[in-house]
């Protein structure tokens, strides 16, 4: 049965227990140290299990169990279709217990269920799934030469690689990481965010049952500064992939630099443009877009649309529509399907973003649409959506990431202008582009520095697409689509000199 209501999600939390702790070779395990992490329910303040708090000696432990598997090969080196069918199983299994999945992450993130649902009962196993059917589709190279040589260029395995998740997708980010490492043949070391590991924990239960070999998928719960840290100085890591914030994004290039020189794939924070040009017409559909770009998941995504780009001759009726779609959001129990906006991830992250909303009220933005205040007196984190209009280009709320439902609109005189600003930023992600001109879509998404551009429509693609950014939102390395391959395989030349037989 597919559960509907608020009770259906309650009782499936209220069967669910909780392992908390590491998974290293196959098996649970204390943190060496015994140290636990207290995990908070966001929707009510509490906390409800304890997570493995990993330090270093658990780290090296993950990373030897890692580095064990990928050499005696049964992974790495398995035939195509053997990992395939890992895969596609891990993927059924997923969809098989995709409810309780999606309770257990809503618990633990405070994201709506009718959002878990969508991302791991569809997105996650899909995922999973896609890369699964790539990896006996992926093809070497025969190189030109004369009839002297053979050259053959392959791709194999970079080897033990390091995945550090955010809080805000748990599963979908480490479906995005580990679909293409684990096609790839590589062994993984999975550092989830200390606000969401249980989901993830889940997962390393479903591989092993999936048939994954020991070793190949390590759970390592902990702290950034901690298991963060030790991971990604790790000598025997041979590359780490990280989504979350710039700051932190920068700790891992040093950690590399300090160690192995381990590669390193980053997908880090945005401040996107919705770019509405005055050709646009202000349809349903168009403010259903901006209210979802900008508040989708609480606005604690890295693409989300936090600057919204108006022509000024249709800032006051684009402001009054999405004010008024913006307040009719329903803010609530995540567990219940009707609510479309859950609690902060903290009480620390809530205080955070509220500070941003007293900036852009100092600054001079003018507030359209208050955080319903009745907020403030219920437990847990819960904020409502907040819409600034008139900002300049240079206040703080319009360069700053905010995580969190902050909506401002910078009205803009012509395409020029609304391109200048767009651009006008330290990231680089993602910018959506409203116009009825396939020529004006075009030229402001070959202009728009940034590593996707969603024309009359606000989506990231889907997974055959990559995913990533330009400047401080990122590195070279993306993830998604066929590319994302490249951060887990390394590119051998095998040059073979040729001798003609003799003939006759």
């Amino acid at each position: 049965m597919n559960p509907a209501s608020p009770a259906d999600y309650r009782a499936i939390a209220a069967g669910l227990s909780f392992e908390g702790r590491a998974f290293i070779g196959g098996s649970f395990v204390p943190a060496v140290t015994g140290a636990v992490m207290e995990t908070v329910n966001p929707a009510n303040g509490e906390a409800f299990a304890t997570v493995a708090s990993s330090q270093a000696a658990d780290i090296d432990n993950a990373v030897a169990a890692a580095r064990s598997a990928f050499r005696n090969g049964a992974w790495s080196r398995a035939a195509p279709e053997r990992r395939k069918a890992v895969l596609l199983r891990l993927a059924d299994l997923i969809r098989a217990n995709a409810a309780e999945l999606a309770v257990l992450e809503s618990l633990d993130s405070g994201k709506p269920i009718r959002d878990c649902l969508k991302e791991i009962g569809i997105e996650v196993p899909d995922t999973l799934q896609w890369y699964g059917e790539l990896i006996d589709k992926a093809f070497g190279k025969v190189a030109p030469t004369g009839e002297d040589s053979l050259a053959l260029i392959t791709r194999e395995s970079i080897g033990v690689v390091g995945l550090v998740l955010p809080w805000n997708f748990p599963l979908l980010m480490a479906a995005w990481k580990l679909g293409p490492a684990l096609a790839s043949g590589c062994s993984v070391v999975v550092k989830p965010a200390e606000q969401t590991s249980l989901s993830v924990l889940r997962l390393a239960e479903l591989a092993v049952e999936a048939g994954l070999p020991d070793g190949v998928l390590n759970v390592v719960p902990g702290y950034g500064e901690t298991a963060g840290r030790a991971l990604g100085l790790h000598p025997d890591v041979d590359a780490i992939s990280f989504t979350g914030s710039t700051e932190v994004g920068r700790l891992f290039l040093r950690y590399a630099a300090d160690s192995n020189l381990k590669s390193i794939g980053l997908e880090m924070g945005g401040k996107s443009p919705f770019i509405v040009l005055d050709d646009a017409e202000l349809t349903a559909e168009l403010i259903e877009n901006a209210v979802t770009a900008a508040f989708w998941n609480g606005g604690q995504n890295c693409s989300a649309n936090m600057r919204q780009i108006v022509a000024r001759s249709r800032q006051e009726e684009f402001l009054s529509l999405v004010a008024a779609k913006a307040a009719s959001l329903v803010v609530g129990d995540p567990l219940d399907p009707e609510t479309e906006l859950g609690p902060m991830i903290s009480a620390e992250h809530r205080a955070r973003v509220l500070g941003f909303v007293e900036k852009g009220q100092n600054d001079g933005a003018r507030c359209v649409l208050a955080s319903d205040t009745a907020h403030a007196t219920r437990p847990g984190s819960f904020l409502g959506p907040t819409v600034f209009a008139d900002l300049s280009p240079s206040m703080t709320i319009a360069r700053e990431e905010i995580f969190g439902p902050v909506l401002g609109v910078l009205p803009v005189d012509g395409l020029d202008e609304a391109l200048a600003i767009a651009n006008d930023s330290a990231y680089g992600l993602h910018a959506t582009v409203f116009t009825r001109d396939i020529d004006r879509a075009l030229f402001m998404s070959r202009r728009l520095t940034c590593g996707t551009v969603a024309i009359n429509g606000f989506t990231e693609g889907d997974i055959k697409t990559p995913f990533g950014g330009y400047r401080q939102s990122g590195s070279l390395a993306r993830d998604k689509g066929t590319e994302a391959l490249a951060q887990y395989l390394q590119t051998k030349t095998s040059w073979i000199n040729l001798k003609a037989p003799a003939l006759g």
